[in-house]
This record gives C-alpha cells, structure tokens and sequence, in this order.
C-alpha cells in the first residue's frame, strides 16, 4: 500500500492533472467503474443488486458498475438522484452507455435487493446528507444490507472521516489512487469496512506537483530511518534513556514505560525515582538501572550526564510544579523528551510555558482529554493535531485508535493498525517508552513517534484478546521481527 494520503481538493488536482496529461476523465471514469465491478464479482456471487448513482462523478461510476454486473449475468436496479437529463460530463457519458432503467431514488429501491451499491456522493461530499439520500442511506443501515461504496460511504467526510448525518455500514469500499483521510479516521474507517484502493491510471507523477503532506504510518514512511544494532555497536551507541518515575503510591505507569524502552532498543535506561521509591523499582526491573531523585539538586545531577541523551517524563510522576520543574529543566539542557500524562496536564494552567521552552527533539502524547487542557483548537483530528504542532513546535501524538502524528513542519501520519485489545490501562506508558527507546537512538522526533505508533499496534495485534499493557512490551520482538523481515 503507497503511504500518501490525499485530501480531497488534493485529489480533485490529481485528477486534473491526469486528464491535463493526457488521460481523458472518460477513461478514468470507466476504469474506476470497471475496478469496483471486478471487486464486487471477486467477493460475491452473482445476486439481485440495487445501483445507487448520485448526479455527479461517483454516479457516473455507478453507472458503469451497473453495465459490466448486468452484461456479466448480474440483476441489476440502478435509481439516480435527480434527472437524467442534468448529469454532465463524464457522467452523462456514462449514463448514455447503459441501457437498462433508470429509477427515480426512493426506498423501494432496495426492495428485494441482497446488496447495495452505494455511488451517491463519495469523498467530496460538500453538506450534510439530507432528504431522500439521508432515508436510504439510513434504511440500508436499518436493513443491515451487504453494501459496497464507491469511494467512501456515503455521509462519510473524505477528509475528516466524520459522518455528515447519516452513513451505512460498508463490507467493502474501493477508491482510486490514494487514500483520504477519511479511509483512516474514525469514525469514516469503521464504516469503510474493507478499503481497497485501485490503480485507475493516474500517474505517479502528478504527486510531484501535489506533495503531499499526509500518510498512512507504515514502515514505508520511516523504515529506512530505523536504528537497527550494528555489529560496531555496543549499548552505549544505542543511546542512554531515562525514564522519570513517581513515588512509591505509582510505579507500576513509569516501569511499564522503561521496560518498553528497553525492549524497543535503548542501549540503556535509567529510572530515575524518589529516594522512597527506589526498592520497589530496583526489585521490578533487572536490567533497569535505578537513580534515586534527591531534592533540590537531585535532578540537576540527572541532567549533568550528557550521555542520558533522551527522557520520559510524565507517567505516575504526579500533577504539579516538580513534574512542571523537571520538564522545563530537560528541555533547556536540549534533550530529546518524550512528555506524556502529567507532564502535559502540570501545564494545564501554563501551556505557554511549555511551548515556548522547546527548542530541541520533542513529542507531546496526549490523549483526547489533556490535548483538551493544553491545546484550544477545533475541528476534525488531524486539523487539530496539525495546529498543535506548528503552536508548541513539538511533534504531536494525538492518541487513539486512530493516532494521528503531526509535525511542526505540517507533515501527518494516520495510524491505523491498533487493534480495539489497546483500550487497557498503561499502553499508553509503553507506547511513550517505545518513543523515548527511538529518540535515545537517534531518530527524528517525527520518525520516533510514527514507528512508536505502529509497533505498538503491531505488538498488540500479536498477542490478540485478554491483552494487558505488559504483553505489549513482551510481544513488541514479534513486531520488531516483523519489521525486520519487511
């Protein structure tokens, strides 16, 4: 699967530069067809089907899905929304190539049908769905019928993935050229079902003028950037992390996190603790040095080594003006840091603060609820998480099954390999140790968060039902292995 994912304005101008080039949009349009036909007869056997066309260029893929189902021996009803006589272009082209009825768009429609075509409005949808397209759309989800869409569901925003009032569940979607947004972001993701993305003969090289600046996360993305061991190397090449624990009421947040850390590579790790605390993550941790935080100073005797070159802190250390104090001070001695959990909400009251001290390799890993505390933006998550960037100059995990990566310099990763098992208490500590492992390694803070994301839910996909946060870090070698591999 190509990582680039296109907006949709950006693929309105693939199209347009396809055609510019040469590639007549008749053409495309009957090869768009021809790959949702070919799809549909791969996975199901031939039965009544119910073509449902809107009055622009997804209908007029309708149309042609139509043509090759019905010559190929397929019972076809095909119901257009709006007159005949009104579609233009490509659409109407297409529309004069089928011979069969064309019945207004209404319930009956779907009468007696076993599965539904869904080609009414696609990616670009601009509004709402509304009248006789918000009905249907809504009994093909109160009918529960076996649906394929044709570029996206229906209802389903291609470039936020938010339903625009109604949306039917699809077994299958097919789209063109790339991926939207959409495809990746919930809810529009659940609703796709299956996505296939087909090749309809757009060249390649139309992404030169488009860069895109989205992706799907994959090791296309950051592979070649992974800090694999060498055979010149020894721990101490492969980074010193630090991890920053709690006291002794919360531990278990921050040797989940430096266990990860560990397992994703770091030559070493460090948890640093309270003087109180020290037995209990000394006696949990064989290969994790311990170094106990005396107050004043204590901290500043942390930093002075240079070689502890990255740091996690936030999970279990507690909301307030140390945590806030440590942050602050990690931050201007230029080290890489990972800040997660209560290090993001001790800013709450100060993200100002927070933003105006990084200047060095920084990701920020908040959940939906302290992204809240620290960030006023709206809109859909990748808008968000975009503008969260260029604010605080970090690089942006918003977290979820649908993590969304987001660099100061505009670029996006959408992650969507985690499985549902990950809603348990203290993934999120390993995913941010899995990033303080890859900063203390060398990579960008971009690569580190988007390779953290994906073998997280690799690791989790692994072990399957029943996962707990610590099978993560014994199933992240399986994931490594994996990645290895590919």
């Amino acid at each position: 699967m190509t990582s680039e994912v296109l907006t949709i304005a950006q693929m309105a101008a693939a199209d347009t530069a396809a055609i510019a080039g040469g590639t007549s949009g008749e053409t495309l349009m009957e090869a768009a067809g021809a790959a949702v036909a070919e799809a549909i007869r791969e996975r199901w056997t031939p039965r009544p089907v119910s073509l449902l066309c809107g009055p622009g260029n997804n209908g007029g893929d309708g149309f042609v899905v139509a043509r090759l189902l019905s010559a190929a021996g397929w019972t076809v009803r095909l119901a257009l929304l709006g007159d005949r006589e009104r579609l233009q272009g490509d659409a109407a082209i297409m529309a004069g190539r089928w011979d069969g009825p064309v019945e207004p768009l209404d319930l009956n429609v779907l009468d007696g049908a076993e599965l539904v075509v869904d080609g009414l409005f696609g990616a670009g949808l601009t509004r709402p769905l509304e009248g006789v397209a918000l009905e249907i759309v809504a009994e093909i989800a109160a009918r529960g019928l076996d649906c394929v869409a044709i570029d996206m569901p229906s209802g389903v925003h291609g470039d936020s993935g938010a339903v625009w009032g109604a949306a039917a569940q699809a077994a299958l979607t097919i789209t063109f050229f790339r991926a939207k947004p959409g495809h990746l972001l919930l809810p529009g993701r659940a609703l796709c079902g299956d996505t296939l993305i087909v090749d309809i003969g757009i060249p390649e090289a139309v992404l030169d003028d488009i860069a895109p600046a989205y992706h799907a996360n994959g090791p296309d993305l950051w592979g070649a950037a992974y800090p694999w061991p060498s055979l010149a190397g020894h721990k101490y090449s492969r980074g010193h992390a630090v991890v920053v624990g709690g006291g002794i009421e919360s531990t278990g947040a921050a040797r989940l996190a430096a266990r990860a850390a560990l397992r994703a590579g770091a030559g070493l790790v460090t948890l640093a603790c309270p003087p109180n605390a020290l037995m209990v993550y000394a006696q949990a941790l064989e290969a994790v040095m311990t170094q106990t935080i005396a107050e004043p100073d204590g901290f500043d005797a942390l930093l002075a080594d240079e070689r502890k070159n990255a740091l996690l802190i936030g999970p279990g250390n507690g909301v307030g003006e140390m945590t806030r104090k440590r942050v602050l001070a990690s931050l201007a001695r230029k080290r890489a840091c990972v800040i997660d959990a209560d290090g993001l909400t001790s800013f709450e009251n100060k993200p100002n603060e927070l933003f105006s001290a990084i200047s060095s390799s920084c990701i920020l890993t908040p959940h939906e609820g302290e992204f809240a505390r620290l960030f006023a933006h709206g809109g859909d998550k990748v808008g968000r998480a975009r503008a969260a960037a260029a604010e605080s100059g970090a690089v942006i995990l918003l977290k979820g099954a649908d993590t969304v990566i987001a660099a100061p310099d505009g670029r996006v990763a959408i992650n969507d390999n985690a499985p549902p098992d990950l809603a348990t208490a203290g993934s999120g500590d390993v995913l941010a140790g899995i990033a303080v492992a890859l900063l203390a390694q060398g990579m960008t803070a971009f690569d580190a968060a988007c390779a953290a994301a994906w073998l997280h839910g690799e690791a989790a996909a692994a072990f399957g039902p029943g996962l707990i946060a610590e099978d993560i870090c014994e199933t992240l070698p399986v994931a490594l292995a994996s990645l290895k591999g590919a």
